[in-house]
């Protein structure tokens, strides 16, 4: 690469308001709350703000955010597409923002009542216009109007494939529910799972139950980046960017995707994974815990495969072996993650990835944590980070 965004922006604040299934607030509060919060982490003033990044399904402006929070004139601010898929893109933009130039202090935050107001689970329905509905138009008459039934045609061809089994997906989520037993955040904190809980449940799209779905969410996340230099004299450890990408890659549509060559693979995961290990200068072997994008078990599954953690119809192998817990190669979202922490369209889980790194997680691994990749929403173009201890 002629140019390389390593180690040229770091994260130096993260913020988070209460989780629930009622805010009783409005989505602008939480995210002036968040980014408030973020500030406050960091250890600097809202009024030194000079970038905001979000999502295009934020309901709240930048501006109005700004306003709120008593941020400084903006000189950048932006929005990025794909839902979940634009985690990692609102913090590739603000560290291209820092690192020319553009901007100093750049906030980056998801706001939502994801669960008393707008809630993603109840499917397409008013949410798509455009071109996006020319895709879904194929589906939809088969009864495919919502996230999980997209998922679940995925997961059934992968599964059938490569053996996987339910009890694989199980043991993903009850490894997830056991983080969220020290995170006192977590919806699920309190209520252990067990493999015959599990088992027992019944589909909802078949094979995916009710445990293999992420949270409905009222609540906010900020997510502060600025320079490495200036980060280094903040508050907090910085997390440092040392990898981050955006990819999309051929025939793809959002979510569906049904008809590419072959459906057992994550394509525009293996293609973010390569870029962001090559500015990283880092590989799999390197990469101490990660925060897989988990709105469904399947895809936490497929993204070990994708990052190349193992190789292909190899990730239910990992899970059984008891990678992604505590103790394991690979200990993921061990605040819970999106299944049993909070559903935040994927920021919380880069909030998790800086404590990783700080070590200040809930669920702390043992081991030393130099690098944590976090990835992006799945099914849709998405993005992958590698965050680094400084």
């Amino acid at each position: 690469m002629a140019f390389s965004l390593k180690d040229q922006a770091a994260i130096a604040g993260i913020g988070l308001t209460p989780f629930s299934k009622e805010s009783g607030v409005s989505e602008l509060s939480l995210a002036a709350q968040c980014v408030v919060a973020a500030c406050e982490d960091a250890g600097i003033s809202p009024g030194e703000i000079d970038g905001m990044v979000t999502y295009t399904l934020d309901s709240s402006e930048g501006v109005d955010v700004a306003r709120a929070v008593g941020a400084n004139d903006l000189t950048y601010f932006s929005r990025v597409h794909y839902g979940g898929g634009a985690a990692v893109g609102t913090i590739l933009q603000a560290a291209m923002a820092v690192a020319t130039g553009q901007a100093t202090t750049v906030v980056c935050y998801r706001a939502m009542n994801g669960r008393s107001g707008k809630r993603m689970g109840q499917g397409i329905s008013g949410q798509i216009l455009g071109s996006g509905m020319i895709h879904y138009s194929w589906y939809m008459a088969y009864g495919m109007l919502n996230p999980g039934s997209w998922i679940a045609m995925i997961a059934n061809k992968y599964m059938h494939t490569y053996g996987v089994t339910r009890e694989d997906l199980g043991r993903v989520a009850i490894s997830q529910r056991n983080y969220a037993q020290t995170n006192p955040r977590a919806a699920w904190y309190g209520k252990p799972l067990t493999m015959e809980t599990y088992l027992a449940a019944e589909p909802i799209a078949s094979p995916l139950c009710l445990y293999d779905f992420c949270q409905e969410t009222d609540g906010g996340c900020a997510i502060l980046v600025t320079s490495a230099d200036r980060a280094r004299d903040l508050a907090k450890q910085p997390a440092m960017i040392r990898g981050i990408s955006q990819a999309s890659t051929r025939g793809q549509e959002e979510m569906t995707s049904f008809y590419r060559d072959e459906l057992t693979s994550l394509p525009e995961m293996e293609l973010a994974g390569k870029r962001a290990y090559a500015m990283a200068g880092l590989g799999p072997q390197d990469i101490d815990a990660a925060c897989l994008y988990d709105a469904f078990t399947s895809e936490v599954i497929m993204q070990l495969e994708s990052f190349g953690f193992c190789g292909p119809g190899e990730g239910a192998h990992m899970v059984r072996d008891g990678a992604l817990d505590i103790d394991g190669r690979l200990p993921n979202n061990t605040h819970g993650g999106l299944i049993s922490e909070a559903y935040i369209h994927g920021m919380n889980n880069i909030a998790e990835g800086v404590r990783l790194v700080r070590g200040e997680s809930s669920s702390q691994p043992a081991k030393a944590v130099d690098h944590v990749l976090v990835s992006s929403g799945v099914g849709v173009p998405t993005g992958a980070l590698i965050l680094g201890r400084d």
